[in-house]
């Protein structure tokens, strides 16, 4: 199906009343992200689909795959992994870094069963867990040449009896013959790319998957301290990717680029499933990504080779691209996407001085597929993350448990539903498959999102800071407890409690907060190392560890945090600002449930303090007196 019915007039906010006057059943969606795939590769053949870069340095040497030829590519893939006995209820976890080859692995995981994406830098005991969780006995990993600590994880979790079969990937553009791959006992272990070859290209052996089973299953942060693994239905994945699709700023034309890691739904839904809707060539970085040094001083030649219109990214990397001479034509961007934590004002105003070009906000989250929410370029409304995408409902409710709705305007916690909202959290598996629960997150079809905010009058979601504890270190979302339980098992460590910090490159980094036994002798900076020592996960370690005699309590003796992210704010805008001449005193007061600074000046300190300030994501006010 196209025209109006699939495509609707979405060019501004005051589209959303007509587009919803038509049920999103009758638009045509395809049944699952393989039938997106199929319906790309039957309408245009031939165009590229992706070009895939083998690193920052080698940015114009891309592996390049016609829709055609990556939808046979999944095919062979997905009837590798149908030949191998995975079926429609199994999970295949994927642990790599981004390449061609796992761009077609994710999409062929979909397709033969569910898609189980693991972040390499989790530790083994986390990765274990998901594994077992997920149900998962099949892992296409990263191989010796494209990321060794990955590979060596892999054969130590298949060493523990995890594994049946590992399907090793090599670099994009990879040639000459493969290193051997050694033995494991009981484990089948062989280079995918090899294995696949065989395989019929002209269809897939197996069930199709229909709208209502599982896609995928993505490792989220919660506050229990165990991973999480959030489901995603086909339906799930392809409503979300076409009220992103929907934009008039996106069509047949839209260049888009690509270097998010595949474990994070931003990169699946976004960069890969989005852009299929309209047949849109994908630019995808190499294995980096956004963390390699390299991408940024290629970054704007990168743009103008490929005609890069849109981009995902998190305030971070606009912040860098900020800082780097804009030394190619880079007209073609005009839809550079930013999510995943909060945009300090000063990155926004920054990045849009410097290119030109305005940034496009979104806000989301796992559980409820991906975006929920997204700015316009042409339509800005200051302090909001953007206006609710179609077809899905945002509410705010009370804080206290309730549920009841609040008026527009007033803050609470943002609920959410519609089709984008996930079934649950995989908790276990029985013999129909993975067994689902919403451990508290789904009432009667909402999901509760954590997030303080409200919403306007016409749909915009203004956000007022995190009624959950989660961490979200440059997108990378932390859970406290990690750090916590970490903390609590050093002999002199009583409590412990870790909050964010706010920080000008990352959003904010994870601090802790402990209180020691009597006539305890270690040093704030033994326990630091202590627990970077030990995190499950590298970016939780936490920045400073900080020695309290008590840690504030509420009435009903639960810990505090809002008193202790208040104290990390103090501390943070004490170091920002102590070379400047003038600041004469710091505070950062609970308010509701927000944290607001509110510093104290001279007027000659005025404007740098105000500069200053707004390189952060928080709330500040400043008292000007003489």
């Amino acid at each position: 199906m196209t025209g109006p019915l699939l495509w609707p007039d979405y060019a501004t906010p005051a589209d959303l009343a007509a587009i919803e006057a038509v049920p999103l059943e009758a638009r045509g969606l395809p049944e699952s992200t393989y039938a997106l795939l199929a319906r790309a590769a039957t309408r245009w053949p031939d165009r590229t689909a992706l070009n895939v870069l083998p690193d920052a340095t080698r940015w114009n040497e891309p592996q390049r795959r016609t829709f055609a030829e990556l939808l046979a590519d999944v095919h062979r893939v997905a009837n590798l992994l149908h030949g191998l006995g995975v079926r429609r209820g199994d999970a295949v976890a994927l642990m790599s870094p981004n390449c061609a080859e796992l761009i077609t692995a994710t999409l062929a995981a979909q397709l033969a069963g569910i898609a189980a994406p693991l972040g390499g830098g989790l530790s083994r005991q986390h990765l274990a867990e998901l594994l077992r969780r997920s149900g998962a006995r099949v892992l296409v990993t990263a191989g010796p040449e494209l990321a060794p600590a990955t590979w060596n994880t892999a054969q130590a979790l298949a060493g523990d009896g995890l594994l049946d079969v590992i399907l090793v990937l090599r670099p994009t553009g990879a040639d000459g013959e493969p290193e051997p791959l050694p033995a494991i006992d009981g484990v089948r272990v062989g280079y995918l790319g090899e294995l696949a070859a065989a395989q019929d290209a002209a269809a897939f052996d197996g069930e199709l998957p229909r709208s209502v089973d599982l896609a995928a299953m993505f490792h989220t942060g919660g506050t229990t301290g165990a991973p999480k693994l959030a489901a995603h239905t086909h339906a799930n994945e392809v409503a979300d990717a076409w009220m992103l699709a929907a934009s008039n700023l996106f069509d047949q034309e839209t260049v888009v680029f690509a270097a998010l890691p595949l474990f994070h739904v931003n990169a699946l839904v976004v960069t890969l499933l989005a852009p299929l809707f309209k047949g849109q060539t994908v630019v995808w970085a190499g294995p980096l990504g956004y963390r390699d040094p390299a991408l940024f001083g290629t970054f704007w030649k990168v743009t103008e080779h490929y005609r890069i219109a849109a981009m995902s990214a998190v305030p971070t990397v606009y912040a860098t691209l900020a800082q780097v001479p804009v030394d190619a034509d880079i007209s073609s961007l005009r839809f550079p996407m930013v999510g995943a934590s909060p945009l300090p004002a000063a990155v926004r105003d920054s990045f849009q001085a410097h290119t030109g070009v305005a940034l496009t906000e979104g806000y989301g989250l796992t559980e409820a597929t991906c975006a929920s929410a997204r700015t316009f370029p042409d339509a800005p409304r200051p302090g909001s993350v953007g206006q609710r995408l179609p077809y899905q409902r945002v509410r705010v409710v009370a804080v206290d448990g309730t549920w009841d709705e609040q008026p527009v305007g007033e803050t609470g916690i943002l609920a959410i539903s519609g089709p984008t909202v996930f079934p649950g959290y995989v908790i276990d598996r029985d013999e129909n498959g993975p067994v689902l629960d919403g451990l508290g997150k789904l009432v009667d079809g909402w999901l509760d999102t954590g997030d303080l905010g409200r919403v306007d009058e016409d749909g915009f979601v203004h956000l007022a800071g995190r009624a959950k504890d989660l961490i979200i270190r440059g997108g990378h979302n932390i859970d406290p407890a990690t750090i916590e339980d970490t903390l609590l098992t050093h002999p002199q460590v009583t409590a412990a409690s870790a909050v964010g910090r706010p920080d000008v490159h990352a959003g904010e980094v994870p601090v802790a907060y402990v209180t020691l036994t009597p006539g305890a002798t270690v040093a704030e900076e033994e326990l630091g190392a202590w627990a970077r020592e030990r995190v499950p996960d590298r970016a939780a370690a936490p920045r400073t560890v900080t020695v309290l005699d008590e840690l504030p309590l509420t009435a009903v003796g639960k810990l505090y945090k809002l008193g202790l992210r208040a104290d990390a704010v103090r501390r943070e805008l004490h170091e920002a600002l102590d070379g400047i001449d003038g600041v004469q005193d710091i505070e950062a007061t609970i308010e509701g449930s927000s944290i607001v600074a509110t510093v104290n000046t001279s007027p000659s300190a005025e404007d740098a303090v105000k500069a200053t300030l707004g390189r952060y994501a928080i709330d500040w006010r400043l008292v000007v007196t003489s």
